[in-house]
């Protein structure tokens, strides 16, 4: 079996199917985060100490929660990012309050979440197709992939990708596993060549004003000391590792990050870094996409149930979609789809297809 084939069945297995209760659709609120991101005049040193003004000032996020949201209690410990850009680069960076700093893989492109590791997904024009993954470890180990759309929709990932020109360093406070002292935690700086993003911008590229999705999630892992060294915590009644935690940025309502119409919102700001401020616009078409997202995801339950796709929306009715606000045309074969809708304030007629991707058409 090859790597890559190897690697996209491990991701797969790790991304549970989206839960229903009953004959209804249980489908997260729609609450991403925002974040502006101001430009910085000098470029960055990438050595993980963010000592640069820039960097001083400019805020973190609000601190992370479970991938579930408010279903599960805070995070034990503390995750925070920031942001900052260039002309050439989307830096990013964040600090993880870690009392017990571990990590074990060495090999770049390894399934890094199998160590406790900081990760970033960003879908530059926000139609959940053509995004990219960055994973590190405490040893500052990468994993870069590339996915031409989400698991959900048979999108493997293209783990033979690199982000050419990356940079990122990672800085320690405390030592790595060593488990006979208590550590503070671990810092992760990264830039991100804009040239690279672009790929898949869609029209959408960073400049002032833009928005894209983007979110960031901290993978945790229960461990205990045996012979000195860190290992993961057994379950004594299955015999097997207990589940790792998710803590995110912004939360996916599911245990699953390959949900892109649910990460948060970053916008470009062309003002400096400390030398003022910019408010965050939010696009109330995204509000037009989320209900398509409701009848893409209620077109998938509907098929799984009756083999073939509903072709009037009254349909779906019985899923929880008799109210929809801007869904007025849906267009249906058995094994396609494409739904249509609009708020009257827009210029703009958006899209859905079968496979979860989002596209808009001028009225």
């Amino acid at each position: 079996m090859s790597k890559l084939l190897l690697i996209s069945l491990l991701m797969v297995a790790c991304l549970p199917i989206d839960k229903h209760e009953g004959d209804t659709l249980d489908i997260a609120p729609f609450h991403p985060e925002s974040y502006v991101c101001y430009r910085t005049k000098d470029p960055l040193i990438i050595d993980g100490n963010l000592d640069e003004d820039a960097w001083q000032n400019t805020a973190w996020t609000n601190l992370f929660v479970d991938i579930q949201g408010d279903k599960k209690p805070r995070p034990k410990y503390n995750t925070k990012a920031k942001m900052l850009w260039d002309d050439e680069y989307l830096y990013v960076a964040a600090f993880m309050e870690e009392p017990h700093l571990w990590a074990s893989i060495t090999e770049r492109d390894a399934v890094i979440f199998y160590d406790n590791d900081f990760e970033v997904f960003i879908d530059p024009n926000g139609d959940t197709h053509g995004y990219y993954e960055y994973e590190v470890n405490a040893f500052n180990t990468v994993w870069d992939l590339l996915l031409a759309k989400p698991y959900r929709d048979g999108g493997p990932a293209i783990n033979n990708w690199d982000i050419n020109g990356l940079k990122s360093a990672v800085k320690l406070i405390g030592t790595v596993n060593q488990p006979d002292d208590i550590d503070e935690g671990w810092f992760v700086e990264i830039a991100f060549p804009l040239k690279v993003l672009h790929e898949y911008c869609g029209g959408v590229p960073a400049k002032g004003g833009n928005q894209w999705r983007i979110n960031f999630s901290r993978v945790q892992w229960q461990l205990v000391v045996e012979e000195n060294n860190y290992v993961k915590r057994i379950n004594s009644e299955t015999g097997k590792h207990y589940p790792e935690d998710n803590w995110v940025w912004s939360p996916q309502g599911f245990i699953n990050m390959h949900r892109p119409e649910t990460w948060g919102f970053i916008q470009f700001s062309d003002v400096i870094a400390g030398q003022g401020d910019e408010a965050f616009e939010f696009n109330k078409d995204e509000l037009v996409k989320w209900e398509l997202y409701k009848v893409y995801y209620a077109q998938k339950l509907y098929y799984k149930t009756n083999g073939a796709y509903a072709q009037e929306l009254n349909q779906l009715n019985n899923l929880g979609l008799s109210n929809l606000k801007y869904v007025k045309q849906l267009e249906s074969t058995t094994s396609l789809f494409e739904g249509i809708a609009s708020r009257l304030e827009s210029d703009y007629n958006w899209h859905i297809n079968n496979e979860g991707r989002t596209w808009k058409t001028k009225k």
